[in-house]
């Protein structure tokens, strides 16, 4: 292949796979967040027997089969890539990533929609209990999906409990329970589901305080406002205690990540974080922000502790993997890290506010914290964005770190063929982003009936309410 041509289908490859990725990580937080969110509301009803928590369950459900539907449709586009525009990677790696994709699909994936099937046309027809279990095993499947796929994400991070087949040159997995306990792996599938937390509260909470401006369904929406408060500050809250371990976790397995993410070119002993660095982040600093020994007491619990630098690292790498660039790109890390963090911060911020609000019984009533709550809908899928940069292009040139490059992953196609599909990707889920986007703006501020109406309309109403959610799949 032609070194140019070869070139540009690397690059190609790597926008294609990182467009389709970033898109479907928009729909799995919100879809893992909403379904234990809808569980919890529809577990607080058969307890209390209280009809605003029916309502709640009716109307945020619908918005969590929204995005279920899209987010399987991008999903499938996922693994289609891996043989498709990264089979030299998949040559390598198949004996090791086939097995957790393989009983994502068959278990995870079947156990979600088995039991979303009986959430949505069992109401009525099977007891409240089995109903109630049946949401709580939907959202357990969304969890077991995103597990075994960040089990194998983490190996590439960190490869452990495998060994290479001298005679074919791949990879092969020795031990699977290895793959499952892998320190990268633990840390980083709490970080996620706890950021679907944060993700599907904080929808919820713009949503519910949105609809808290109509006085007839006021006292509904106002519970709303509250569950998916308390969900909110609790995940971002041990979000910050998560990645403060996650942090500690990366020095040990991913040293290099860790120095691009904080802009540090030499090893320093009771190094200082960087909380904002305007200017060339190398050598020619114009205005910077730190705090003195911070970043060694987060990276290792002491105060003088040492923290290696990216040009240290990239001397080592030199020497253990021989001649090349193993340094990922420091502003693009850097700054990608700072948004997250950042975004973090902010939110749990919000969480203690409307805590302290809803102390004073004031919280309803607060004009300014409507708007903050509404106005931080958007922020979890930016932070969900960018710490996933983060995390993907940290570890860059590796594929699969300290075994296999990226740039000896791609497959031997033209740049013209990547490029088309690049395009078309882009254009279709363009369209599926349009009308995802329609729907849940469309249900989001569709009004529903206030207690009073729907006791009068009695039976019908709520068949109507199922019957529409049971459309929302086809």
């Amino acid at each position: 292949m032609d070194p140019i041509f070869g070139n540009l289908t690397l690059l190609l490859s790597r926008w294609q796979f990182a467009t389709t990725t970033i898109y479907h990580f928009v729909f799995v937080p919100i879809t893992i967040g909403l379904s234990v969110l809808v569980a919890i509301l529809q577990s607080a009803q058969l307890k209390t027997h209280d009809p605003r928590y029916e309502r709640l369950v009716s109307f945020f459900g619908k918005l969590f089969l929204i995005n279920f539907a899209i987010g399987v449709v991008t999903g499938i586009v996922q693994e289609f890539q891996f043989g498709m525009n990264w089979s030299q990677y998949s040559d390598f790696v198949g004996n090791i990533f086939g097995p957790p994709l393989a009983i994502e699909g068959l278990l995870a994936f079947f156990m979600e929609s088995t039991f979303l099937g009986i959430w949505i046309f069992g109401k009525g027809r099977v007891s409240e209990r089995v109903h109630l279990f049946s949401i709580w095993m939907a959202s357990l499947g969304t969890v077991l999906s995103a597990s075994f796929i960040l089990a194998a994400n983490s190996w590439m991070q960190h490869p452990v409990g495998y060994s290479i087949d001298k005679a074919t040159h791949q990879a092969v997995m020795t031990n699977f329970w290895a793959i499952l306990t892998n320190s990268l792996f633990l840390v980083t599938l709490f970080h996620t589901l706890l950021a679907a937390a944060m993700t599907g509260a904080a929808l919820m909470l713009g949503v519910s305080f949105y609809q808290m401006k109509r006085n007839a369904t006021k006292e509904i929406f106002a519970l709303g406002a509250r569950v998916s408060l308390i969900v909110l500050f609790v995940s971002s809250l041990a979000m910050a205690l998560d990645g403060h371990v996650q942090g500690q976790v990366m020095v040990q397995d991913q040293p290099m990540k860790m120095a691009a993410g904080e802009a540090l070119y030499h090893t320093e002993k009771g190094a200082s974080e960087s909380l904002l660095t305007i200017g060339n982040l190398h050598d020619k600093v114009i205005f910077q922000i730190g705090l003195p020994h911070v970043l060694s007491l987060l990276a290792t619990d002491k105060w003088n502790g040492t923290v290696q630098g990216i040009d240290q690292l990239q001397a080592q790498y030199t020497k253990e993997y021989g001649k090349g660039n193993y340094v990922p790109i420091v502003w693009l890390d850097y700054w990608s890290f700072r948004i997250m963090a950042g975004i973090g911060v902010a939110i749990l911020g919000l969480g203690a506010w409307g805590m302290y609000l809803m102390r004073k019984k004031r919280l309803d009533d607060s004009k300014w914290f409507r708007k903050a709550a509404i106005a931080a809908m958007p922020l979890p899928f930016i932070a969900n964005t960018t710490g996933w940069i983060f995390q993907e292009t940290g570890r860059q040139p590796w594929v699969v770190y300290g075994l296999l490059k990226t740039s000896q992953a791609v497959s031997h196609l033209s740049a013209l063929d990547v490029g088309a599909t690049l395009v078309g990707f882009t254009l279709l889920y363009g369209v599926l982003g349009t009308v995802d986007a329609s729907l849940m703006f469309r249900y989001a501020k569709k009004e529903i009936q206030s207690l009073t109406e729907s006791g009068e309309a009695g039976v019908s109403s709520h068949e109507t309410e199922d019957e529409e959610l049971g459309s929302l799949v086809y």
